[in-house]
């Protein structure tokens, strides 16, 4: 059964802008491994982008509660290359609350648009 659906846009200039102009920005919103590809290099803006969509997405699949915490939503990619979602601390709380047991997730970025669409299903 789907819980909850969210989904979210972000223009990827208007991202670095925010990102330049507040550095302490990214220790906010991101872990340490989501701002990082496995060699070690920083993620592209686009990338960055489509995971502060994504966890918009997940706020808006969650009803928008007040006080869920950036960093208690992580987005990677496994091998294969298919994104997936790992909650912790006030989201998963929340999400335990509304009996949430699976989440899917889509990524995307182009034409300076980077978009994630966000499934919760319980």
């Amino acid at each position: 059964m789907i819980i909850g659906v969210g989904i979210d846009v972000a223009a990827i200039d208007r991202f670095a802008e925010a990102m330049e102009r507040t550095p302490q920005m990214a220790e906010r919103l991101f872990l340490e491994r989501e701002l990082l590809l496995p060699s070690g290099e920083r993620r592209g803006i686009a990338s960055l982008a489509a995971r502060f969509a994504a966890k918009e997405a997940i706020a808006k699949a969650l009803g928008a509660p007040p006080g869920l915490h950036w960093t208690d939503a992580e987005v990677y990619v496994e091998d294969s290359g298919r994104p997936r979602l790992r909650v912790r601390g006030t989201v998963a709380a929340r999400a335990a609350e509304l009996g949430v047991r699976s989440w899917h997730v889509s990524l995307s970025h182009d034409a300076g648009v980077a978009s994630a669409v966000v499934i919760a299903e319980g």
